[in-house]
């Protein structure tokens, strides 16, 4: 089994193994990242779930190496962690004391805190990232934890690996990862409302569903690449396209009305009173 990288060359992950504890849709986000960009072999990567139909499906897709066994998964160089949490306190009584004493473990385990990761798993080695959805094609957001124990040379394999999802963004405090978790994490979910209801408003007016949805989400992405590019303030932006009495206008005046910053806001803060909900609850069972 191979040792850890030095941090004084270059980083280099390929004779690494890699076990997936709990290979649901955003575990496999990340093994589809590690293949695609050739940071590990898929022969070195195992996977374990306790479906034989989901084991099935990852070995067919990626050609990794799966198991039933989440211990034998665990007995890997870096461990990614990514059941539900409702399943992590009998995980963490199963892993315990089957991890080596040098192998990483990325939790990506929503209001899972390192705190209680690493009382439960007796581990010192842990890095907390909190990935979104657009991860499964590359294009996400993660920010993720390094405890304390982690040192630059786990830090290197954490950031590798994490920044095969897209854009990953490392944190001093802990916490910054569970507002994350209401922000970037949840944050697909606003935006698919957002969509969804925008469709419906085209259909209402007369288009035919799939024309609506071309145009919406077209809408959307042109817009978010844009405000990328321009590098301007939201406000600015917005300025820019309302015209005094125009069609912007009118519609804002409705958007404002209905509270959509508020509601926005309430709706971030319910997602980050219920990562601390999560956390307070794991916790008090380690």
């Amino acid at each position: 089994m191979s040792g850890l990288p030095s941090p004084e060359t270059d980083l280099d992950l390929v004779g690494l193994t890699v076990g997936v504890v709990g290979a649901g849709v955003m575990a496999e986000a990340m093994v589809g990242g590690i293949i695609r960009n050739h940071l590990v072999s898929p022969a070195n990567i195992i996977c374990s779930h306790p479906r034989q139909e989901r084991r099935e499906e990852m070995r067919d897709r990626y050609a990794v190496n799966v198991t039933p066994d989440n211990r034998e998964a665990a007995a890997s160089r870096v461990v990614i962690l990514g059941v539900k949490p409702q399943m992590l306190s009998g995980l963490m009584n199963e892993l315990k004391g089957g991890i080596g004493e040098q192998s990483l473990i990325i939790s990506i385990i929503a209001g899972a805190p390192t705190s209680a990761l690493m009382n439960g798993l007796d581990h010192r080695l842990l890095i907390r990232a909190m990935p979104n959805t657009p991860s499964q094609i590359g294009r996400g957001v993660t920010v993720w934890y390094a405890s304390p124990g982690a040192d630059a040379t786990h830090r290197a394999i954490g950031k590798s690996i994490l920044g095969a999802l897209g854009i990953e963004i490392e944190v001093k405090d802990e916490d910054d990862v569970a507002k994350a978790t209401a922000v970037s994490g949840t944050g697909p979910t606003y935006v698919f409302l957002f969509i969804e209801a925008l469709i419906d408003a085209a259909v209402h007016l007369g288009f035919p569903r799939h024309v609506a949805r071309e145009l919406v989400l077209d809408t959307v992405r042109g817009s978010a690449e844009f405000a990328l590019q321009s590098h301007k303030h939201a406000a600015e932006l917005r300025d820019m396209v309302t015209s005094p009495g125009g069609t912007s206008a009118a519609a804002l005046y409705q958007l404002e009305s209905g509270r959509l910053r508020t509601v926005v806001s309430d709706a971030v803060w319910a997602a980050y009173r219920r990562t601390a909900e999560l956390e307070a609850k794991l916790e008090k069972s380690t």
